[in-house]
């Protein structure tokens, strides 16, 4: 076990417009939700703070959403950085319902070199949504960007060190139904 302090931010105000409009963090997948199973893969988070509006989740967590709703990822990103204080933050998607702790760890036992390492999914897509950073990093990202609302994440991390790993499941994320047949 990997004896590193971290905060998690999850991302859960999208729309689902490529489900049809299903909120994406209550799909249920093998009996649980997908906010349910991320929760699971940062369980040992300092603290946990969940983007979005407020849902029914298997444990305690700090519920925050972006001023205005709707701002899109990085504005949601802004927001759940405002919580907790550990110098490392893991940021996933509530769409990734593959992601377990053993994926958080090896994401934590990399970053100390990089400003932060992310997951590749199976076709080996960067996926800035399921990451470690360095607190400072991302924050100092954030800053630089102005105002984080309809900001794309791949430009708030352009300029960052990141470390990728191999492509594999546990960063692939569901976007439409044919997602989870995969």
């Amino acid at each position: 076990m990997l004896d590193v302090e971290f905060d998690a931010v999850v991302v859960a105000g999208g729309g689902g417009r490529r489900l049809g409009g299903v909120d994406k963090a209550m799909v249920v997948l093998e009996g649980v939700t997908f906010l349910d199973r991320v929760l699971r893969a940062v369980a040992n988070a300092q603290q946990t703070v969940v983007v979005g509006p407020v849902r029914s989740t298997y444990r305690e967590v700090e519920w925050t959403q972006e001023d205005p709703p709707g701002g899109g990822p990085v504005a949601g990103l802004a927001a759940g950085l405002q919580h907790g204080q550990a110098p490392t933050v893991v940021v996933l998607s509530c769409d990734l319902p593959w992601v377990t702790a053993a994926d958080v760890t090896r994401l934590l036992s990399t970053i100390d070199q990089y400003d932060g390492c992310g997951l590749r999914d199976s076709d080996g897509r960067e996926q800035w949504l399921a990451a470690a950073y360095k607190r400072t990093a991302l924050t100092a990202a954030i800053q630089r960007l102005g105002d984080p609302r309809n900001q794309s994440v791949r430009r708030l991390t352009a300029d960052l060190d990141l470390f990728w790993t191999e492509p594999n499941h546990a960063g692939d994320d569901v976007d439409t139904w044919a997602d989870l047949d995969d």
